[in-house]
């Protein structure tokens, strides 16, 4: 639960509309680094991640028999 009084600063100041507007710019620049981020990593990356478990399954049966 929020506390009254948190609910108050956010809702009854002058800068509430600041406060709203801030968050709403770091919420986009974390998302804009975050899509940045992932279409910047090659694709050999993706594609060794993407068989690493089967990758992990093939030496337990290799070492097995």
């Amino acid at each position: 639960m929020i506390p009254q009084n948190f609910k108050d600063i956010l809702s009854n100041t002058d800068n509430a509309g600041f406060y709203q507007t801030l968050a709403l710019i770091f919420f986009m620049l974390f998302f804009v680094a975050l899509v940045i981020y992932v279409f910047s990593r090659p694709k050999k990356y993706y594609r060794e991640e993407e068989e690493a478990p089967l990758q992990d399954d093939k030496d337990e049966l290799n070492s097995k028999n």
